[in-house]
Formats: structure tokens, C-alpha cells, sequence
């Protein structure tokens, strides 16, 4: 598994090449969209499509999605964002939540945060005891194992930032009377512990990374790249999952 340390967070798009690059994925990922849900080729639904997306505060989640989703009809996709959990909800397993938003065959959900927040925020602020997120790796995998089984195309994203990036992002947020409501003072607080945060993420991916739904770390201090890197990720995933995928209009 990948380390956080290696991870090139130099590599650059100009904004040229974002907007080939973008559209070209963005057409990919629409045609790969259209065969999954049965309006192009033998009619057929595909396999469920969940794409999941973890990250920093302010590492470019939000942009990303929406980029993701730009091209695709909005009746076919559901995007879900999630934050702590309710009372309520944590009165159930923490993987109760997440059951009623994941898509079923010919759908495709994105899930800003997911049930990942039980190895992170969970761990990291004590809101979960060891045991509990001890346990939780091998739940999840456990989990996410089933839902593969089942035929679901799994993509899990971990949008990854600089220290000295993030808090560029940070400081640009602050100023920005549009953007101001975006930072919490949660988000100062969790930027404190980012060597904690750090070593939490790393056991997540070593220990929650396996062929049925591997990891991809998207390089995430250059936006563009990243949004680009996102797209091309999901059409990866889609074309080696085994579906038969017809020639689209623009070829493969």
C-alpha cells in the first residue's frame, strides 16, 4: 500500500489541459454512465456504482464531486454527505446509516465522508473507544466485501493535501465572504492534531485496502490535477470491473 510520505503532491495541470482533460473524462465517464444504467447497449443494467470519497478538510472533496457529476444525470446519481452521526443514529451499528444511500443495480451513489469516519474522526476525538475502532477495520472490509460480492463497483478516494496547502486553503476560506462558512473552528482544531489525523489515515488505507476495493490516493494540491485524476479513477474502475462495455460515441 501506498504511503502517505510518497505520494507526489508536486504534479501540475495547466488550466488548458484541465479543460481537455476534464472533458474528455467527464465524456468517458458519461458514456460508462449510460451502459451501467441500461439507455445504451443491450439495455441491460450494470452493477451498482458507489464512489466514495474521503479526505482533508479542504483537500478539494466538494470540487471534485461536482466535477464527477457535471455530465451525468442528476435522476441517476445520488450524491450523500454525511457528518456525525445523530443521536438516534448512534443508538444502531455505525454501518446502519449508510445501508438506506448505497445504489442498487443500474444506480450509482457518491458519498462525501462514509463509514470510514469510524477509523478517523471517531478514533482520533475519542468518540469511539480502541476496541470499538479496533474492531472496525476488519467490519468494514467485511462490509465492503459483501457489497463487491454482490457485483457493486467500489471506489474509495482519499483526496490528499499538503500541511502548508491546506492551510493556504484555510486562510483563502477565511477571507472569502462565500466561502467563510465552509471553515469551522472544528477545522483549526483537527489541523492541531495532524500528526494524529495522519497516523489514522495511514492504518485506514494499509489495513482497509483489499482487491475488491482497493485505495486510490488522489494527489490534491493542484486542484486541477485532481479533479481530472478523480474522473479518470472512476472510468478505471468501471472498464477492469468486467462489465461489457460497448464503443462510445468518441470511441473508447
Amino acid at each position: 500500500m501506498r504511503r502517505l510520505d510518497d505520494v507526489d503532491l508536486s504534479v501540475r495541470l495547466s488550466r488548458k489541459q484541465e479543460a481537455k482533460d476534464l472533458l474528455q473524462s467527464q465524456q468517458r465517464l458519461l458514456h460508462l454512465r449510460l451502459v451501467l444504467g441500461g439507455q445504451i447497449g443491450s439495455g441491460a443494467i450494470g452493477p451498482p456504482l458507489c464512489v466514495v470519497f474521503e479526505g482533508w478538510d479542504a483537500s478539494g472533496k466538494g470540487g471534485a464531486i461536482k466535477r464527477l457529476v457535471d455530465h451525468l444525470d442528476p435522476r441517476h446519481v445520488r450524491v450523500a454527505q454525511f457528518a456525525a452521526p445523530t443521536y438516534d443514529e448512534k443508538r444502531h451499528h455505525f454501518l446502519w446509516r449508510f445501508w438506506p444511500v448505497l445504489p442498487g443495480w443500474g444506480g450509482m451513489a457518491v458519498l462525501d465522508r462514509s463509514w470510514y469516519g469510524r477509523v478517523l474522526v471517531e478514533r482520533v476525538e475519542g468518540f469511539a473507544t480502541e476496541q470499538q475502532w479496533q474492531r472496525a477495520y476488519e467490519e468494514i472490509v467485511s462490509f465492503e466485501t459483501t457489497l463487491v460480492a454482490e457485483g457493486m463497483i467500489l471506489v474509495k478516494i482519499w483526496m490528499h493535501v499538503s500541511a502548508e496547502e491546506q492551510l493556504r486553503r484555510f486562510e483563502r476560506r477565511r477571507a472569502d465572504p462565500f466561502k467563510a462558512w465552509k471553515l469551522t473552528d472544528e477545522d483549526w482544531r483537527n489541523r492541531e492534531k495532524r500528526a494524529d489525523y495522519e497516523k489514522a489515515v495511514q492504518d485506514m488505507l494499509d489495513r482497509t485496502d483489499h482487491p475488491g476495493a482497493p485505495w486510490q490516493v488522489i494527489a490534491g494540491d493542484d486542484k486541477r490535477y485532481a479533479r481530472v485524476a478523480v474522473i479518470r479513477a472512476v472510468c478505471e474502475a468501471i472498464e477492469t470491473s468486467g462489465v461489457r462495455i460497448p464503443p462510445g460515441p468518441l470511441g473508447r
